[in-house]
Order: C-alpha cells, then structure tokens, then sequence
C-alpha cells in the first residue's frame, strides 16, 4: 500500500511539475513572439501607409521582388516553404530554422511596401513557428516538446497581429493535423496567446472588429439562405485554392530562374493594377472588407483578389493568404446579400467566416473568429454555415503540409495531404 501511495505522490507530483513548467514556458514563449510581432504589426503599418501616401511605389514592386529572391538566397534558404515547413515540422520532425523569422520579417514588408498583395498571417506562423521552435532547442526540449513550444509560438503571434485570442489558441493545435487535436499543447497555446495579446494591447496595438447591427431572425428561410451562401463560400475556396497552387505550378513551370519569377511576378501585378485604375487589391485590402460591411461592394472585387493574391504568392512574394481570404469572403458574401436582397452585412461576416474555413479546414477556429470578430448574436448563422463549408470543401487547403487525418464525410482514418 505504500509503494502504491508513494506512486500516486510521485505521478501527481510529476504532472504539476509539467504544468508550471508549460505555464513559465508559453508565458515565456508570449513575451518574446508577442514584443517581436508587435513590432512587425508597426512595421505593417508604417509600410502600408507609406504605399498608401506614395502610390508610385508599385512600380518597384519587381525590384522588390528581386530582393526577396536575393536575401534568401544570401542565407541559403532558397527551397524555404514557408507556412508548410511550420506545419510538416509538427508532425514530421522537421527542422525550422531561426533565420525563418527575420527573412519572413523583412520580406512581408518589402512586399507589402511596394504592393503586393498578401496577408500577414502567413508571417505571424512563420515567426511564431520559428522563434518557439528554436526556444524549444534552446532549453533542451525533446522532440515532442519541441513540438508543443512550435504551437505556443504560433498561437503567440496569431493573437498578436489579429487580436483573436481564443481562434489563435486554438487554430496552430487544429490547423496541423484535421481530425486530431493535439490537447497536450493547449494549456501553452492559450498561455501564450493571452500573454502575447496583452502585449500588443498595451503598447497600443489595435484590431479590426465588425460589429454586426443587422442581424435577421433565425428561422428555416433565413437559415436556408444563410447554407445556401456557405455552400457557394466552399466552391469559393476550392477555387482561390486552386488559383494559388496553380499559380506556383505555372510560375515554375514557364520560369525556373527564381529572379525572372519576381521580376514576371512584379510586372503581372503593375499591368494589372494599372488597369483597374487603383490599388483597391494590392496590399491585405482590409479597407475594402470594412466597405463590405457597409454593403459596399464591385461585382469582380472577389474574384480580382484571388487573381492579385495567387499572381504575387505564386512569384515568390511573401505574407500570407488569410487576411486575403477575409476580403474575398467578405466581397463575395456582400455581393451575395446584394443580389438576392438579404442582410448584406450578415453575408458579409458568414462569407468570411465560410471561406477562411474553407481555405484552412479549421471549422473550431473559424467559429470563434466569428464570435471575436462580429460577437455572438449571429451564432447560429456562423455555427451552420461554417459546419457546411468545412464539410463541401472537400480536401483542399491553402497549405500542402496540412493533413487531413479523418474523413469529412465518414469516420474513417484516411491521413491524407490537401490539394
């Protein structure tokens, strides 16, 4: 009886060591991503309003372009895949090297400076992935803890930049591996991410939340309407989806110099912003999302986003495909509500909700983002439309390194790559 009450002691014993330890740790982990992504969060800011003042920066855009080939290539990092070596990391052992972090820093700005256009979300896992993972090294964790501090650092500076403490917790444990949650990490993941977030908030950090003032009665029409938008939202997804993959296919396929691919890239975007007549699509394009929820919105508005976003991703630009992914959903549920007369401001926040969960296969994270963004009266809206996003979008995903482990449509183990 002894040995087994000592056994208890020492097992209890051994759990509170792992919990304080994970507590100092992603509190740890929230202060070093959340000061390093507040002062990217500036940096984004400075450069998109420094673009907005000088218009004529565009024309450097290919030169721009040059760059961000040259510094990866200076630090030998030519073959870096970016968002996809965070996530195959976590479930491969991949390494991710330290240097990701000040080359996805700098690039994401030359990007956005001379108007490509792109997120930043795809910097915020990047740097996150890469500062936890290399804490992870830098206190002797094993690979499994390793693993874990990686997810810390994600959610750390995903909280940072979008505000969204609750989506960031959860969206780096539920990004990686669809179908399996890895709940190990979800005391560091909401440690760090509130950590992380409370330090953007105090040196003055501020978020973009959509208040919803017209929000329709439940009933069986207005919830038909509602899946019959997220429906299309899915088809939406796959197709930006495709638009991006394609993009990286043709790029390589018609230029293998990695220099002629910016300078191609840059130009494309130049022709094409000198067409439309405006800089509506360079950049993240959260002015245009705003104007959505006025119920302001051009027909093609979705559809060009994709095409500018897919044109600079796929040259070798670099940021990310979230905040993108907001405005095509928003433009696209906007128009929607438009045409058929119905709510245009709850179409706009379902068509940004059922696209990002289209692109990410995160239909959890996707739910709290709507609460955080637009708040909770709109609950059952967002709880149908993204359950049948997730479900008609089949196994396509903004990241290769994403695994779809279960089926979306039996409960089978299918462990499978998007495409």
């Amino acid at each position: 009886m002894n040995e087994y009450i000592k056994h208890k002691i020492d097992h209890n014993l051994h759990r509170l060591f792992t919990s304080v330890k994970w507590v100092v740790f992603a509190i740890f982990s929230g202060v070093f991503v959340g000061f390093v992504a507040t002062a990217f969060f500036f940096c984004m800011e400075f450069v998109t309003k420094t673009r907005i003042l000088h218009p004529w920066l565009i024309f450097f855009l290919p030169v721009g372009g040059v760059v961000i080939v040259g510094l990866y290539r200076l630090l030998h990092d030519e073959k870096d895949t970016g968002t996809n070596l965070v996530l195959t990391a976590i479930h491969s052992g991949d390494e991710i090297p330290l240097k990701m972090a000040p080359l996805i820093f700098i690039s994401t700005l030359i990007t956005h400076l001379f108007g490509g256009s792109a997120g930043r979300e795809g910097a915020a896992l990047q740097l996150g992935g890469s500062i936890g993972s290399s804490l992870g090294k830098l206190f002797h964790f094993d690979e499994k803890d390793q693993h874990i501090m990686i997810m810390s650092g994600m959610s750390a500076a995903f909280s940072a930049l979008f505000g969204t403490p609750m989506a960031a917790a959860i969206f780096s444990m539920e990004v990686v591996s669809v179908g399996i949650m890895h709940y190990s990490a979800l005391v560091p993941c909401v440690v760090s991410a509130l950590v992380a977030n409370g330090i953007a908030l105090y040196f003055g950090v501020s978020y973009e939340v959509f208040l919803l003032t017209d929000v329709p009665v439940f009933s069986p029409a207005s919830a038909a309407t509602l899946c019959a938008l997220a429906i299309l939202c899915a088809a939406v997804s796959i197709l930006f989806c495709v638009m991006l993959h394609q993009s990286v296919h043709l790029y390589k396929k018609f230029l293998k110099n990695l220099y002629l691919r910016a300078l191609a890239g840059g130009a494309i975007i130049i022709v094409l912003t000198l067409l439309v007549g405006n800089q509506r699509y360079n950049g993240t394009g959260v002015s245009t999302i705003a104007a959505c929820m006025d119920g302001d919105v051009r027909p093609e508005a979705f559809f060009l986003k994709m095409l500018f976003t897919a044109l600079t991703l796929g040259a070798g630009f670099k940021g990310g495909e979230i905040v993108p992914t907001f405005f095509i959903g928003a433009s696209f549920g906007c128009l929607f509500g438009n045409l058929i007369g119905f709510a245009p401001q709850m179409c706009t926040a379902i068509g940004m909700t059922s696209v990002f969960c289209g692109v990410t296969n995160c239909p959890i994270s996707s739910l709290l983002i709507s609460f955080e963004l637009f708040g909770y009266e709109g609950m059952p809206f967002f709880l149908l439309a993204i359950a049948f996003s997730y479900m008609l979008s089949g196994y396509f995903g903004l990241y290769s390194g994403q695994k779809i482990m279960y089926s979306k449509f039996k409960t089978n183990f299918i462990n499978k790559q998007t495409h």
